[in-house]
């Protein structure tokens, strides 16, 4: 009997089971293979990343602090008024754009005008006293000088009455002498006598005269100094009068012209809390304004951050309201003093045992360029995101 052909054979049940097991192991020493080059590629791309990281730390990353803990702040101006009064005119409205000097609003002036009335009226009767007092001087030292004479004529009268007296003791001395030898008369004796003492008390009443005039005279002078006091070396340009009354009407028109309440800077109106016909009291608020041309960002970096940071370091902001399009340029202004939590209302109090360190965080102001936010304006309170370059300036 002839050998079968080998190639047409049928395979045993032995043969097939060695070759599906030839074919499952080469199978799994290709898969073997695959995942050693993923896993030698992973390894690979894990070193090259690692060591770009490391060469972007080394060059770059080290250089730069950066935090998403910023808000955009501004110096806002709050708009109140420096007069009580009811609104009569309020000509903005929230969001509307002012400049500096823009009328705001307006308080009815019919009280400040009367107080500026009264106060012109004020400075005209100071200044009537002033002159009034002036014109006085004159009148007293006239009076002064007719006192002079009125002693002069008094003294005259008392060397009147002084001779008389002299003349009279001469015939009552007289008299007394012949009235022993009878030549003269009781009655003309007696006459003598009392013609003597009239002329006596005439004397005394000139001495007393010539004592009233001097008094009266010293009293003149004495009006005429205290005069003079109110106006010696004054004009009234200087006199305390007439410059109070003077102060008076300038406080007048001052509070007549703060009637017309105008914005202190250039910005956007916000959170307008005044309406036409309201009562407004002296310093109550009635608006702020933003000065949308000059925000800054308070950016809130960890304590440790700021190792490096200096005033002057450059940095970069973005903002969420535009996204990363648009990059403002800027630099550190300042650092504040304290960190939020301590300058907090309540400050946090670690005095208990039960503490735990909590990473602090300091406020950094960074200011940004002009012209970049007059391109693409920044409202407050949006959030941000904040670089410093440490290796800048």
């Amino acid at each position: 009997m002839a050998d079968a052909d080998p190639q047409n054979a049928v395979p045993t049940e032995e043969m097939l089971a060695a070759d599906a097991a030839q074919v499952a192991a080469i199978a799994r020493s290709r898969q073997l293979a695959a995942r050693r080059t993923w896993l030698t590629r992973l390894v690979v791309a894990v070193v090259v990343v690692g060591v770009l990281w490391g060469l972007w730390y080394a060059l770059i990353g080290r250089n730069h602090v950066s935090t998403d803990n910023a808000y955009v702040n501004a110096e806002a101006a709050q708009v109140t008024p420096l007069v009580a009064g009811a609104v009569i005119e309020v000509n903005v409205r929230d969001t509307q754009a002012v400049k500096q000097g823009e009328v705001l609003a307006r308080i009815d002036p019919a009280n400040a005008t009367i107080a500026v009335a009264q106060a012109e009226a004020e400075l005209a009767d100071a200044l009537r006293r002033f002159r009034q007092t002036r014109a006085t001087s004159g009148a007293l030292s006239a009076q002064v000088a007719a006192r002079g004479a009125d002693i002069a004529q008094a003294r005259a009268q008392l060397a009147a009455t002084q001779a008389d007296l002299e003349k009279t003791r001469i015939d009552l001395q007289r008299r007394v002498a012949l009235a022993s030898s009878g030549a003269v008369s009781g009655e003309e004796l007696t006459a003598a006598r009392k013609a003597f003492a009239s002329a006596r008390a005439a004397v005394e009443a000139a001495q007393a005269g010539v004592a009233q005039t001097q008094s009266t005279r010293l009293a003149a002078e004495g009006e005429l100094a205290a005069n003079e006091a109110l106006v010696r070396g004054l004009s009234e340009d200087s006199d305390p009068g007439v410059l109070a009354a003077k102060s008076r009407l300038a406080t007048a028109k001052l509070d007549l012209t703060r009637t017309v309440i105008r914005a202190p800077i250039a910005g956007t109106v916000t959170r307008r809390q005044v309406q036409l016909g309201q009562r407004l009291t002296a310093g109550q608020t009635m608006m702020t304004i933003v000065p949308l041309t000059k925000v800054y960002v308070d950016a809130n970096f960890k304590e440790r951050q700021l190792t490096r940071v200096r005033i002057g370091m450059p940095a970069t902001v973005t903002a969420d309201i535009y996204g990363g399009s648009v990059i403002y340029h800027g630099r550190v202004a300042g650092i504040s003093g304290g960190t939020g939590a301590s300058m907090a209302l309540i400050p946090a109090q670690n005095a208990t045992g039960n503490w735990i360190k909590v990473v602090q965080r300091l406020p950094v102001r960074i200011e940004l360029d002009p012209g970049e936010l007059a391109q693409h304006p920044l409202r407050v309170g949006l959030s941000t995101e904040v670089e410093i370059d440490l290796s800048g300036n």
